[in-house]
């Protein structure tokens, strides 16, 4: 089981959420989007200068902050 932060997926890497290292306002927006432990993400892209990221998660394309993002833990699949 290979874990990392979702801001150092690779385009195209795939994932599942293991924990979600946030609190307050952020991470409940996050949630009622539907980013919880055990939902599956796709890295679409990055963003010319490296922030924000684009994924794929349910369906739909979500943009988040790299700082946001790197207070995801993924499990590459």
């Amino acid at each position: 089981m290979i874990l990392k932060p979702l801001s150092e997926l690779n385009n195209g890497e795939k994932g599942k959420i293991v924990k979600i290292k946030l609190g307050g306002r952020i991470r409940q927006r996050l949630t009622d989007m539907g980013m919880v432990t055990g939902s599956e993400i796709i890295m679409e892209r990055v963003a010319p200068l490296g922030d924000p990221i684009e994924i794929k998660l349910k369906g739909y394309n979500l943009s988040l902050r790299k700082e946001v993002a790197s207070r995801i833990d993924i499990e590459v699949i």
